[in-house]
């Protein structure tokens, strides 16, 4: 197996050991708050990751794509939530999915999509399971808890066309705008008694409503208590980034995935040294810009992983990365970082910067790499 000296760059590393323990840091919250852990797998797209989450206890998984569900089907995982709104034009990939076994499950918000979803199914006599989206903080998308009635119709046309509803979703994504333990904690309980809350309006009209799903990474990590939830999703957990990093759930030392990129010419007047990673690399996401601490386009690390305290990839062309001093020009810029030595990059959001690669490099403890694949498209 090569080595990171060996990679032709720039080049997406996920560091083995520090995805374990992110793994492992989240199950084990969950254990112990007694939530089922069903992780959103849109972050890595990627089998090896989640056959460790699996491994380690998540039950089921979630997706963003129906590309998704169908890849990871056919790999063995049958529980898959698709929780994206419904559209009827996806309807027949559904259909064709859950007729060769998978227990996929897909969400609705809208009368109009409970409708088609019933009529759909119940003219090929399929019983689709439909989890009702709940906007538990105004984020997106679903019911608000206090929509009773709008929630108790869109119920009612799915189980009156012959639909099973199988429970209640939601996902805390304001989450991603906070940046303290006692604001994320107070989002984590609203997340989780508005969709309780939800639960409990459709069992009092007489609807089942087995499960009640919620989160997010920040406040699946900050929940005191799970009272009236049955399962959690997350999912930049596994990799962490650096807006996880200012929004206070994990630190740099953290983060597992980096871009491993090489200096390729400098601007030593002001300053800057030239790496071969652009926005092509790590993706235009500037997440941290608009948090408490600006991180570029990321934080620089030297080959091993160790940050490079005030280096950061302060702007980026398509094929192209600037790496500088946040403290000042540092006019040993060229001596510092010589052409052809390498650098590993932070990303500000790994969803995104892991979206730009077709696979990964797994990093050992060892320093030896092996390829994993990543599924792209929808």
């Amino acid at each position: 197996m090569p080595y990171l000296a060996e990679l032709d760059t720039p080049a997406a590393i996920v560091d083995v050991a520090r995805m374990r323990a992110n793994i492992q840091r989240m199950q084990t919250r969950m254990d112990t708050l007694g939530a089922h852990f069903r992780p959103h797998v849109k972050t890595t797209k990627c089998l090896p990751v989640v056959r460790a989450q699996l491994a380690a206890g998540a039950r089921g998984i979630t997706v963003s794509t129906l590309k998704e569900a169908e890849r990871f089907f056919a790999a063995g995982v049958t529980d898959i939530l698709y929780a994206v709104g419904m559209t009827p034009a996806r309807l027949p990939k559904v259909l064709a999915l859950r007729r060769q076994g998978c227990r996929l499950k897909i969400v609705a918000d809208d009368p109009a999509v409970a409708d088609a979803i019933a009529a759909f199914g119940k003219a090929r006599d399929e019983a689709f399971e439909v989890w009702i989206e709940i906007d538990c903080d105004g984020h997106r998308s679903g019911i608000r808890p206090d929509e009773k009635e709008r929630l108790i119709d869109v119920a009612q046309r799915l189980a009156g066309g012959g639909m099973r509803v199988g429970g209640v979703m939601t996902h805390a994504g304001s989450s991603y705008e906070l940046d303290t333990p006692e604001a994320l904690a107070a989002l984590a309980e609203q997340e989780r008694a508005g969709c309780a809350r939800a639960a409990g309006h459709l069992r009092d009209a007489g609807m089942p409503c087995p499960a009640v799903s919620v989160g997010s990474t920040p406040t699946a990590l900050a929940a005191r208590g799970l009272e009236g939830v049955t399962e959690v999703r997350a999912g930049v957990y596994v990799f962490f980034d650096l807006v996880m990093h200012n929004v206070g759930v994990c630190r740099i030392d953290d983060i597992a995935l980096s871009v491993l990129t090489t200096v390729i010419g400098h601007q030593s007047a002001k300053g800057w040294a030239i790496v071969d990673a652009g926005w092509m690399a790590m993706s235009r996401d500037r997440g941290t810009a608009r948090q408490k601490r600006d991180f570029g386009y990321g934080q620089a690390c030297a080959p091993d992983g160790a940050v490079l305290p005030g280096y950061v990839m302060i702007g980026a062309n398509q094929e192209h990365g600037i790496v500088a001093s946040v403290n000042g020009t540092d006019e040993r810029i060229a001596e510092r970082f010589p052409i052809g030595s390498q650098l590993r990059i932070l990303p500000n959001h790994a969803c995104a910067t892991g979206a730009q690669f077709p696979e990964y490099h797994a990093l050992h403890a060892d320093g030896s790499t092996e390829v994993w694949q990543r599924f792209h498209g929808w």
